[in-house]
This record gives C-alpha cells, sequence and structure tokens, in this order.
C-alpha cells in the first residue's frame, strides 16, 4: 500500500518512508502527460514501443532523419541497439549511461554497441595484466 501526497504543485508517492514517485503536479483537462523513463521496462520487452508507443511519440532522443533517406534506414537498423542503451538506464542509472555515451562521443565513435561496452567495462574491477612469463630455451 503506497501513501499518495498532494501538494499544490507537486504529487509524491511514498511507499513507507521511501519516495517511490515525484511528479509536478499538472491541471489541464483532456489531457494525457507520460513520462517515458517510466515506460523503460515495457520498452524491453515490446521493441515496437519506441517507434508506435504513445509514451514515446514526443520524445525527442535525437534529431530524426529524413524518413525517405538512407540515413533513415540505417536510423530504424539501429534502433534495437538505442532500445537497448535505453534499456541500460535500467541496470546501471541514468548518470552512467549519460557518462558512458559522453566518453563514446569524446572517442568519436558514439554508438550503442560502444556505449554497451564502456558500461561493462566500468561495472568490472580493473585488474593488472599478467606479466608474460619467461620462455625457456633448449
Amino acid at each position: 500500500m503506497v501513501l499518495v501526497r498532494s501538494h499544490a504543485e507537486r504529487i509524491v508517492v511514498l511507499l513507507g518512508d521511501e519516495i517511490v514517485a515525484d511528479h509536478p503536479r499538472h491541471f489541464r483537462r483532456d489531457q494525457i502527460i507520460y513520462d517515458p523513463w517510466h515506460y523503460l521496462p515495457v520498452l524491453m520487452k515490446k521493441p515496437g514501443a519506441l517507434r508506435n508507443g504513445a509514451p514515446f511519440k514526443d520524445w525527442d532522443l535525437a534529431a530524426r532523419p529524413d524518413p525517405s533517406s538512407r540515413q533513415a534506414e540505417a536510423t530504424r537498423r539501429r534502433r534495437p541497439t538505442v532500445r537497448q542503451v535505453l534499456g541500460a538506464v535500467l541496470d546501471h542509472g541514468l548518470a552512467a549511461v549519460e557518462a558512458a555515451c559522453a566518453e563514446a562521443l569524446e572517442a568519436g565513435i558514439a554508438s550503442g554497441d560502444v556505449i554497451l561496452a564502456v558500461l561493462a567495462r566500468r561495472r568490472q574491477p580493473w585488474r593488472r595484466p599478467a606479466s608474460p612469463r619467461p620462455t625457456r630455451f633448449a
């Protein structure tokens, strides 16, 4: 059971003493307001939701190419990677994914696979490389 606190400018949802949701309050009528971040678990199960889902329709992730261009076709093929990078927010947190995106952009090789590799590398502890063993000659 949760407790919903309705303030003049905010709606806060509490589970025990923990805040599980905190949203600005809207007073407009006949309008649905989505927060796409709440729908990431759905996006992981339904890949087409990024293209067709109501929560994601007005979500400007990047500049959208002309639908008739070759770039648009390449973007459609990369769509699963965009979905995977967004899904990484669930596992790593938004700050870690933003940092990985910044690192990939700085290196000039920003692609979904690189961003996921940076996240995986950061999650694993650094190990000193093993020194090569001397070889014996007969």
